[in-house]
């Protein structure tokens, strides 16, 4: 069964300096965050990968990754544009950016027609979790929801930053392991004893061990019809105070779509760790892990090595 990864790479790190955070090399011999997720994919079992980019870096971003994974999988480039809204509506004044990561997976509704996977460009996951969505989006589901889909659940303690503190979406699970929904928690840290502290809710217990949504998704075509729905009904909800910050977000829909009863969203528990460029600082943290997996050979120094050479097909 062919599956598609959807890579969401239209963002701009603003707090990574003034570059493009998502080309930003980090790994042995240069390589970028996009790469290793595009190589756990393959891997796994993903054959065509959807960049969601922005027109302007369309170049830049071809040189980087696109020319050098060509030929290796099927890849597909889609733009994230402001002005790319339903029929019928058109794009406030005071509107100067585009409307969020709903926005961004609904623009490749004319191009994946087959079970695919989301995730953020400048985040790296690991090859479980890749694994474990690949199985779920192939496997045989029974029905009983209008939408079936996963998401990838990281133990929080694998995916906090030591430079301070992040924004980490809480997963409340039912006894089955299905989303109950996700509680946006800003500046989640470590505590000097081992406590994780916050600024959430108040007299909410986040343990180390509980699970949170790293962004990561995975989802069948018919999806893309409800986005649609749900995006217009956002446009018709906007106010004079939303219209140029309003963000339509993927996992407002999906809790929506969860508390309705209309989703069933499987939470696949992974023990892997996640990291990413949140702040400037991390990068080089981030250059020691990767560096620390190519020596203790999770990954070959020149990571697209074996592809090339014909030992793994794809």
């Amino acid at each position: 069964m062919n599956t598609t990864l959807i890579i969401m790479a239209a963002g701009i790190g603003s707090r990574f300096g003034n570059g493009i955070k998502q080309l930003t090399k980090l790994g042995p011999s240069g390589e970028i965050i996009m790469d290793y997720s595009i190589h756990d994919a393959v891997q796994a079992g993903f054959n065509k990968v959807v960049f969601i980019i922005r027109k302007e870096i369309e170049k830049e971003f071809q040189k980087t990754i696109g020319d050098r994974i060509k030929g290796l999988v099927d890849i597909e480039y889609v733009f994230q544009e402001l002005e790319d809204v339903p029929d019928g509506y058109i794009v406030p004044d005071k509107r100067k950016k585009p409307w969020g990561t709903g926005q961004a997976v609904l623009c490749c509704k004319d191009i994946v027609r087959e079970p695919f996977a989301v995730i953020n460009a400048d985040d790296f996951y690991g090859s479980e979790a890749f694994e474990k969505l690949h199985e779920f989006l192939v496997g045989n589901h029974d029905g009983a929801y209008q939408y079936e889909m996963c998401m990838a659940g990281f133990r929080l303690k694998n995916t906090l930053s030591v430079n301070g503190g992040v924004t980490r979406g809480i997963c409340i699970l039912d006894d089955n392991g299905l989303l109950k929904g996700v509680v946006e928690t800003p500046n989640v840290r470590m505590g000097c004893n081992g406590d994780i502290l916050h600024d959430g809710i108040r007299d909410m217990q986040i343990t180390a061990d509980q699970y949170v949504s790293m962004n990561m998704w995975g989802g069948y075509p018919a999806f893309f019809g409800c986005l649609e729905q749900e995006f217009r009904g956002f446009l018709d909800d906007l106010t004079d105070s939303t219209q140029d910050s309003g963000e339509f977000l993927l996992p407002a829909v999906i809790d929506k779509l969860v508390k309705s009863g209309e989703a069933r969203v499987r939470i696949l528990k992974t023990n892997g760790r996640w990291f990413g460029v949140t702040y400037e600082e991390d990068a080089q943290s981030v250059r020691q892990a990767l560096k620390h997996l190519t020596v203790e050979g999770v990954y070959e120094n020149a990571l697209w090595s074996s592809f090339r050479q014909g030992v793994i097909t794809l």
